[in-house]
């Protein structure tokens, strides 16, 4: 008897999983490709041609995600030179036009997370992190990483919400 007891309640349980994929199924296949699109489209900025391992930008709903931004100058492919201030004002243009191409702008972001080399830059990115916004600042993460990409020594990432 004591072990016809876990038994059932085992099967209970199994069958209560089996009833909820059942009906999330029926559900789910009543959506169509085109109500899953416009609920999440990606965001491709002017001039550039999808890399296809990354969008620069997801809008979902009201809500803009974007990928992290480094101090790439977009003519020319190459981190900005002149350091961590240089490559900041790059990170924030960068950022700005991806916000943009996703309806929205930097005073409508509600997190960022800013990824520093060396936390030794921390009072000096927060002095031009501090200059880009008015008003309440977004809530932000910063942490120090072991490396970022192409060597930069600063990237941010965001979301935000959608203009209206």
């Amino acid at each position: 008897m004591k072990k016809l007891i876990p038994l059932v309640l085992v099967l209970v349980c199994c069958s209560v999983a089996v009833n909820g994929q059942t009906r999330t199924g029926k559900d789910s296949s009543t959506k169509t490709p085109k109500s899953e699109s416009a609920r999440r489209r990606a965001v491709i900025l002017p001039g550039t041609t999808p890399n296809g391992l990354f969008s620069p930008a997801i809008v979902a709903g009201d809500l803009v995600f974007t990928s992290g931004q480094i101090g790439v100058d977009p003519k020319t492919s190459q981190i900005v030179p002149g350091g961590i201030e240089q490559e900041t004002l790059q990170v924030f243009r960068n950022l700005t036009a991806v916000l943009e191409a996703a309806g929205s702008d930097l005073d409508h972001i509600l997190k960022a997370t800013v990824f520093l080399a060396d936390m030794d830059d921390y009072n000096f990115m927060n002095e031009l992190y501090r200059s880009r916004f008015k008003g309440d600042p977004p809530a932000r993460t910063t942490v120090q990483v072991a490396r970022l990409p192409r060597n930069a020594r600063i990237e941010i990432e965001a979301i935000a919400i959608v203009k209206r």
